[in-house]
């Protein structure tokens, strides 16, 4: 009798034990938190990439605007927005542009999506780059894509669910009239 006493009195010491409680939830909650941590790390990627595209972008519109930026072509131009814009990995060969005329007067609206490189065939022509002419409104597109940093969790996963190759597209617009 005194055994089987000494047994059950030792498994109820062993179930009044609290000393492996914080593991379990250790355990349980390290892969939410990894997973905040590595969408707000992805969330802060992209808002810079964004705001230095956007700062790239107007570096070369205004040099575009005073003339400083000879010739205008899309691979000058493209230049100059990825060596303003320093923390976008992969700008030269990810950037796409769309520049068009346009009239204010008898306004058309432009696509709501901006053209983007194709992966699949980086070499297709652009949709319109056209540098306008005197006094003439022009609306300037930039495209990039970016692979997710931590394409398997939280935000990553969504952004890269969005696109078949597996990266987001930033964009950044801009408007300018010609000077002449």
């Amino acid at each position: 009798m005194t055994r089987l006493f000494s047994r059950v009195s030792a498994k109820s010491r062993f179930l009044r034990d609290e000393s492996g409680n914080s593991t379990i939830e250790f355990a349980l909650l390290l892969p939410f938190m990894i997973a905040i941590f590595l969408s707000s790390f992805e969330l802060g990627m992209l808002l810079a990439r964004n705001a230095m595209l956007d700062r790239g972008l107007d570096v070369a519109v205004r040099e575009v605007r005073l003339g400083m930026l000879t010739p205008l072509t899309e691979a000058t131009l493209r230049d100059r927005i990825c060596d303003a814009a320093v923390i976008v990995p992969d700008c030269d060969t990810q950037l796409r542009l769309e520049m068009r005329p346009l009239d204010p007067r008898n306004f058309t609206t432009i696509p709501a999506e901006a053209d983007c490189i194709d992966r699949g065939d980086p070499d297709a022509p652009l949709r319109q780059f056209v540098p306008g002419a005197n006094n003439q409104l022009v609306i300037l597109r930039a495209c990039v894509l970016i692979d997710p940093i931590s394409p398997m969790t939280g935000l990553g996963k969504m952004l890269s669910d969005a696109r078949s190759d597996g990266a987001y597209a930033l964009t950044s617009t801009a408007a300018y009239v010609v000077e002449p």
